[in-house]
């Protein structure tokens, strides 16, 4: 017999499916039993890999860094976009891991374990000279500066625990974690990010990463936004796309934002787990988008992208193929779903390469991505994080507008294909 999570999983994988034509809505739900079966099949799974010491983290995390590893999901956005960073040092890992578990335990109320954590952070800070080492030169006055802002950070935490003032000592360890993104970050600065393989030179991609301002209004019969009884007119979203993991499927993302592709498209799937957009032929007449065609359209026909997944502590992602392809079902991905409002890629069930411009915002429930038994990781792309406004999705319902979408910040990371790509591409 199927379970009542099963069932709710095989709900959430189809929909993440690029949304049909109403002619084959029947046939989805026929297919909807198989989803279920496979559901079963890898909630029961359980295979732990190894992770290479070069690329996974040793330091003992107080939240956990992905879907494939114990029992505790990370669904903090922040972090799982800290510990997808590359050419991070171990040191850099253990001060995150101290702070974040000190950040934990302070938002328990549990002060004696959040200052033993903090303890631990202080020592991982000690080793700054080994942490410089792995910082660019030119990145090396940003990062002792950022190293400067968490010791002193720190120092108010200790001071804030011993008072029990534990709401000020938490607003000073996130001022500490900031500081270690953007120490991190000056490490990972100095990335040599290889270009995708050479089959998809006429596809944009990004290095490093971008952030996207998304600007949603509600349809003409949603009225206001109604968030935890709180009304709003529209609602404003961040989010960080993440080309380190997956730099095709970000970059398609940016090059589709930055040419306004889905200004004034509607919201068309919302069922409670997951938002999702971006299908033209979904859009009403007169919306600009080509109702002909499901997906971006490029030189007479629609661009498709590849299926790009990454197992944590790889060096390169995963195409055109699912980790159960590659023989690694189950293993931590580098970007998990763990996170309300993750940002996936949606696609048709049995062709990995078929995604265009369909994208989902995941309404996360841990009962039904549980770590270690995750459906959706491995299987669908995800290419990022909303790191503000997560929580206004909850009342986003189908007709409502994205009023604009915008590339606030990395757009000059985007690498767009060369006119020999491009004109190969159309051959």
């Amino acid at each position: 017999p199927i379970s009542a999570r099963e069932k709710r999983q095989a709900t959430v994988a189809n929909a993440m499916r690029l949304t049909p034509p109403p002619s084959t809505f029947a046939g989805a739900a026929a297919r909807s039993l198989s989803a279920a079966a496979l559901a079963a099949l890898l909630s029961v799974s359980s295979i732990t890999p190894s992770v290479p010491p070069a690329f996974g983290p040793a330091a003992a995390q107080a939240k956990e860094l992905a879907s494939g590893s114990g029992s505790r999901v990370n669904k903090d956005p922040i972090s799982l976009l800290r510990l997808a960073l590359p050419r991070v040092s171990k040191e850099a890992r253990e001060l995150q891991a101290g702070l974040e578990e000190c950040q934990d335990n302070l938002a328990r109320l549990n002060g004696q374990v959040a200052s033993s954590a903090l303890q631990k952070a202080k020592v991982a800070a000690g080793k700054s000279g080994a942490m410089l080492k792995s910082v660019p030169p030119a990145k090396a006055a940003e990062a002792q500066a950022a190293l400067d802002t968490i010791n002193a950070a720190m120092d108010e935490v200790g001071a804030k625990i011993a008072a029990s003032r534990q709401g000020e000592a938490l607003a000073a360890t996130e001022r500490a974690l900031g500081a270690v993104t953007q120490l991190q970050e000056a490490m990972a600065s100095g990335y040599a990010q290889p270009s995708p393989p050479k089959e998809f030179a006429s596809l944009p991609y990004l290095k490093g990463r971008a952030t996207v301002d998304l600007v949603l209004q509600p349809g003409k019969e949603h009225g206001q936004f109604d968030v935890e009884g709180k009304l709003y007119k529209q609602l404003e979203v961040k989010m960080v796309v993440d080309g380190y993991t997956s730099p095709i499927t970000a970059g398609n993302f940016v090059d589709l934002v930055r040419r306004g592709f889905y200004n004034g498209m509607h919201i068309q799937r919302s069922d409670g787990f997951v938002v999702q957009t971006g299908d033209p032929s979904n859009e009403l007449e007169g919306s600009g988008a080509d109702a002909k065609k499901n997906g971006y359209v490029e030189g007479g026909k629609v661009r498709k992208i590849p299926l790009e997944v990454m197992v944590r502590g790889d060096k390169d992602p995963i195409y055109s193929a699912t980790f159960d392809d590659d023989g690694r079902g189950g293993y931590a991905a580098a970007m998990p779903f763990n996170s309300y409002g993750a940002l996936g890629m949606a696609r048709e069930e049995y062709d990995p390469d078929s995604a265009s411009s369909q994208w989902f915002w995941l309404l996360f429930d841990s009962d039904l991505t549980p770590a270690g038994k995750n459906l959706l990781d491995g299987r669908y792309a995800c290419f990022g994080y909303t790191v503000d406004g997560a929580r206004l999705l909850s009342d986003v319902k189908e007709g409502d507008i994205i009023a604009s979408a915008k590339v606030s910040s990395g757009e000059s990371n985007l690498v767009l294909p060369t006119a020999p790509a491009l004109a190969v591409a159309a051959e």
